[in-house]
């Protein structure tokens, strides 16, 4: 068990595998650090290995909007409050992490495509302690698959967790997603 770890993700909405993620990190320490990565549009930088994780059509969930979710979804699994905090994670600047994470935390990983190799790299080329919770190939589920039932009205709610739901339905990025006004 460790005393502080660092999960992260861009969360494009939080889906159930980002759920069944956040826990397995919050099982494995004290105090979880959840990052969201591509806090602003100006921290969105193009990745080789994620072809279309840059596109605007891909990130259409502010910082906040996403930090809503976060919240919802590990406080309606149980997880108390004052056990987990939120930050930005700017994991295209890996040297900037450490204005948002203490420098001893555990940065905690899934793997399952290069994409993941990765940012397991950037991380430990500036230090941080890393540690794999699982290699996979298949997701759960996936953000895109999710903004795409969105977007044309069919159901998504089945693919994240209920609090998550009930945040996305009062999103303007929800709105966004569905063309209309937001």
């Amino acid at each position: 068990m460790h005393a502080v770890g660092v999960v992260h993700g861009r969360f494009q909405p939080l889906h159930i595998g980002h759920l069944e993620y956040l826990l397995a990190g919050k099982a494995a320490c004290g105090k979880l650090i959840v990052g969201i990565t591509n806090p602003d549009t100006t921290a969105i930088v193009e990745e080789p290995t994620q072809p279309d994780r840059h596109l605007s059509s891909s990130n259409p969930f502010t910082y906040y909007e996403r930090l809503l979710m976060v919240e919802a979804a590990l406080l309606g699994a149980g997880v108390p409050l004052t056990d987990f905090r939120i930050v930005p994670f700017p994991h295209s600047r890996p040297e900037l992490l450490r204005f948002y994470v203490p420098a001893d935390a555990v940065h905690f990983l899934t793997v399952y495509d290069d994409w993941g190799d990765e940012k397991l790299r950037r991380l430990g080329e500036v230090g941080c302690k890393t540690e794999v919770l699982w290699r996979r190939t298949e997701k759960v589920t996936s953000g895109t698959e999710i903004r795409r039932r969105i977007a044309t009205g069919g159901d998504w709610t089945d693919l994240v967790p209920d609090g998550v739901a009930a945040v996305l339905n009062g999103l303007p990025g929800t709105r966004r997603l569905r063309g209309d006004d937001a």
